[in-house]
């Protein structure tokens, strides 16, 4: 359990340390952020903040992770090891994007050919590296099984599985996106929901079926691969995106960008997917489920009927636009998230109690 602290502590203290060093940095090299003209007034003084803060707490994480596998003399794991390959994939995606945005200063990056080209690239990688390589178990990373708490159901086949992997990665990436719109909300709602999978990556080690033989009733076991190891990552992703808010907090000093928002989101859906907990990603991340469904709502209305149902769309805007300042949709907002990931996790436990 020692890794679990060591690279949420790790985390924490290279994005606090650190990410004053990228903003003055990102600073001088001009790399400010394009604000678009039609969103709500009082982001026009945000222009020229600086972008592409997930650098920080990508890096962050790919450092806590490794040196802590130094310290503590563990292996890295096959299932830690691809969930960090698509943050970062995702990650690398968003930062040409960003870096297109900020050359050609306009609020367009990578043409949508292009950018669906990348994730594409990334998400059928991971899906297909997930149900390769076995272990002495015959388990992989992760399982053609749909899942909540655990499998469920008949197998869908690896090539629905990999269509699946990427709905949920594109999904999940772009919620996290969309969700990026005020100082510190995305940024503090993955903070929530790195939390609740280092708890789950726990429990799942401790009641895996690989320890069948030790537990009171086996029948109540997960399937999971490598869940020590994904708790780890959940750690060095939440203490790392939690030094982060220390910056990106209202007043923001730097944005996490597509960089920080696609490799967030990647990272989420990596963890639901090797944790066997597909479905139940919607209810944890549910703030990120709530403002994509809000753009979909205004979308489909406008399209079908002419008129608008919010203001704005995402939908904190629509709030700031009825005169709520960011700090207060910011938390109000935290606190949904927050109620989302205990529902979650009651959910959870509720699961595998039900089968004890």
């Amino acid at each position: 359990m020692r890794q679990i602290l060591f690279a949420g502590v790790i985390g924490l203290f290279l994005t606090l340390v650190g990410t004053p060093l990228l903003i003055k940095f990102l600073a001088r090299k001009g790399y400010g952020q394009f604000i678009r003209d039609d969103g709500p007034r009082e982001h026009h003084s945000k222009r020229g903040t600086p972008t592409m803060g997930g650098i920080a707490f990508i890096l962050a994480t790919l450092i806590a992770y490794f040196l802590t596998k130094i310290i503590t003399g563990t292996e890295t794991t096959l299932s830690g090891l691809l969930v960090l390959f698509l943050m970062a994939g995702m990650g690398l995606v968003g930062f040409l994007d960003d870096y297109i945005k900020i050359v050609k200063q306009r609020s367009l990056g990578l043409r949508a050919k292009a950018k669906m080209a990348g994730q594409l690239i990334v998400g059928i990688g991971f899906a297909v590296l997930a149900l390769n390589w076995p272990d002495s178990r015959n388990q992989t990373p992760a399982s053609t099984k749909l899942s909540f708490v655990t499998d469920f159901g008949w197998s869908i086949g690896p090539v629905l599985f990999v269509v699946w992997a990427l709905f949920m990665i594109l999904a999940m990436s772009n919620g996290v996106n969309l969700t990026d719109g005020l100082d510190g909300l995305a940024t503090g709602a993955s903070v929530m929901v790195f939390g609740a999978y280092t708890f789950i990556g726990v429990w799942q080690y401790q009641e895996s079926c690989a320890n069948a033989v030790t537990l009171t009733n086996p029948q109540a076991c997960f399937e999971v691969r490598d869940p020590l190891d994904l708790a780890v990552v959940a750690s060095a992703l939440m203490g790392a995106c939690f030094g982060f808010l220390w910056w990106n907090t209202s007043p923001a000093k730097i944005f996490m960008g597509d960089t920080g928002s696609l490799a967030l989101g990647g990272a989420l859906a990596g963890l639901a997917i090797c944790s066997r907990t597909e479905l139940l990603i919607a209810l944890l991340g549910g703030l990120f489920v709530l403002i994509t469904m809000s753009v979909v709502i205004q979308v489909g209305s406008f399209k079908m009927t002419g008129k608008r149902v919010f203001k704005m769309a995402p939908l904190q805007h629509h709030f700031e636009l009825k005169g709520w300042s960011e700090v207060l949709v910011v938390v109000r907002f935290w606190i949904i998230q927050g109620m989302c990931v205990i529902v979650g996790l009651g959910l959870f436990y509720a699961g595998w109690a039900a089968k004890k």
